[in-house]
């Protein structure tokens, strides 16, 4: 089951940034009809910089820190929800 990506939250990015999701939104101009669920993107904006808002494909978002290029990240995943 893939983890859900919470508006609202606050995710450490594996490189040491700290973002808020402040919303889920489709891609217009890649729109899947029979896949919505290809177009996400998750909006997030940069906890110390707030005039930094980014845009990046929710699989991308949700995805593990790639090990072999990054052998000494010990977090799990790219963006990991602080609790």
């Amino acid at each position: 089951m893939e983890r859900e990506i919470k508006v609202g939250h606050i995710y450490n990015h594996f490189k040491g940034h700290t973002y808020k999701v402040i919303a889920i939104a489709y891609d217009s101009e890649n729109y899947n009809e029979s896949n919505p669920e290809l177009s996400k993107m998750v909006v997030y904006q940069n906890v110390e910089n707030e005039k930094m808002i980014w845009v990046r494909p929710y699989q991308m978002f949700n995805s593990l820190v790639d090990k072999e290029k990054y052998p000494n990240i010990e977090q799990e995943y790219r963006f990991q929800e602080i609790e």
